[in-house]
């Protein structure tokens, strides 16, 4: 395993750029144009300019390119965004340092107009600056520089999208995020799987298990490199944490009985679980220090697949208590649970927002897998995709998007989505293989 800096160390040396006009004089960051869409309403994507950044030399220029690729790539999935063809610019960019002629820009129907310029510094490093316009005004909206090691490039680029995106929305953005999911390959009777990572837009894909055993249920902690996962190898099934720069791995504990869906708290100090106890399962809490176990439900039904509110007061989780699989919730220390789920069908594998308003579910009935959303209350419920096989949704750091899986059944196997918690923009995320339960991380550090 290699070491993966922090955030800090990533871009040592980040900086204000100093807001222009076309003036050329300094001014307060201007309102500038703001995408706000509303699920269920009417909305077009913002028009976006994004040349490509300004090399500081010939030999930056692939860089400089490969920068201005991914960003536009992040904008234009995201589905807020509509970056306009290049082939359409009047205005090459030369120099980020004077103010555009934003008449040029006007012209082509850009709201918004991203420029930079990636430089190799004399000690190897690269420095990275970028500047977002508001067309209309003709004013600077946010500009910045840093600086990193070269082989962090993309990792920039994602951090300058988020940079955007927040800008441009009002909220977080969640490009600078990896998701961990099973990578499957094989015939379908032999499937391998093992556990693997890679950036939100599935490059730089690595392996985190060979494959000897089978790997369900990984799921990221919200406060450290670290991932909890099932393991199907000798004897019973194992909860593992398994630290992913290091490469150290521990199990959580040994079980009598099936353990399944275990997931961190909010503040990482516990991982919440499922344990089978002959025909039932109830849910079980351990603290990683002391690695003392508390049980929170006691019922003759099974009780499985628990998530914490980010608030880590309350707990959601899916019970056949009621007859069906049904979606629950219930204080984080046990107590009286409370059934949010009422629509016909069961549901299942729910998860709960970091923002803290929807919890995320897969619902079936007639024949189908839905995705959907609704409120902690139950109330709102909203199906975003529906087909055969949909299952597994996870939230992007933000909680405006989820990922899922779909097994189309036959010979194929699964993939990765997204869609916009408004039920828009339904993406296929690429992956190496065959690919299944992906687990978002937070924003990394």
């Amino acid at each position: 395993m290699t070491f993966r800096p922090s955030r800090r160390q990533i871009i040592s040396g980040m900086a204000a750029l100093g807001a222009l006009t076309s003036g050329g004089t300094r001014t307060a960051f201007a309102q500038g144009p703001k995408v706000v869409p509303l699920p269920g309403g009417e909305f077009q994507p913002l028009p976006i300019a994004i040349p490509n950044f300004v090399p500081g030399t010939p030999s930056d220029n692939e860089v400089a390119v490969g920068v201005t690729q991914v960003i536009t790539n992040n904008l234009k999935r995201s589905g807020l965004f509509n970056p306009i063809d290049q082939a359409a610019y009047i205005e090459k960019v030369i120099n980020i340092d004077a103010a555009p002629q934003f008449a040029n820009w006007k012209t082509i129907n850009a709201q918004a107009l991203v420029t930079g310029r990636m430089t190799r510094q004399p000690d190897g490093r690269l420095k990275a600056e970028f500047r977002l316009w508001d067309v209309a005004t003709g004013q600077q909206l946010t500009g910045q520089q840093y600086f990193t090691q070269p082989e962090y490039w993309r990792r920039i680029a994602h951090i300058i999208s988020d940079q955007i995106y927040e800008r441009l929305t009002g909220e977080k953005g969640y490009f600078d995020s990896r998701v961990v999911f099973v990578d499957e390959s094989g015939p379908k009777e032999r499937r391998v799987k093992r556990l693997a990572l890679m950036d939100q837009d599935g490059a730089n894909v690595r392996y985190l298990t060979r494959g000897t055993d089978l790997v369900l249920t990984p799921r990221f902690s919200p406060s450290t490199q670290e991932i909890t996962y099932m393991e199907f190898g000798q004897g019973d099934p194992r909860v593992y944490l398994l630290n992913i720069e290091t490469g150290q791995r521990e199990i959580v504990g040994n079980f009598p009985g099936m353990s399944f869906s275990p997931r961190f708290s909010p503040d990482g100090q516990r991982v919440i679980m499922s344990l089978q106890q002959g025909g039932n399962s109830n849910l079980f809490v351990m603290d990683l220090r002391s690695k003392s176990t508390t049980r929170l439900t006691d019922t003759p039904a099974i009780d499985t697949s628990p998530s914490y509110a980010p608030d880590g007061a309350r707990l959601c989780f899916e019970s056949d208590r009621g007859g069906k699989p049904q979606i629950y919730v219930m204080p984080a220390d046990g107590g009286p649970a409370q059934r949010i789920s009422f629509g016909d069908g069961s549901y299942s594998t729910p998860v709960w927002s970091p923002r803290g308003d929807y919890i995320a579910f897969t619902k079936q009935g007639g024949g189908q897998f839905s995705i959907g959303i609704m409120k902690p209350d139950g109330s709102g419920e909203r199906l975003l995709t529906s087909g055969y096989h949909n299952e597994g949704p996870t939230f992007a750091p933000n909680g405006r998007v989820l990922m899922f899986f779909r097994d189309p059944g036959g010979n194929g196997g699964p993939s990765l989505f997204t869609v916009d918690i408004s039920g828009r923009n339904e993406l296929r995320v690429p992956t190496p293989g065959f690919a299944s339960d992906p687990a978002w991380s937070p924003l990394l550090s």
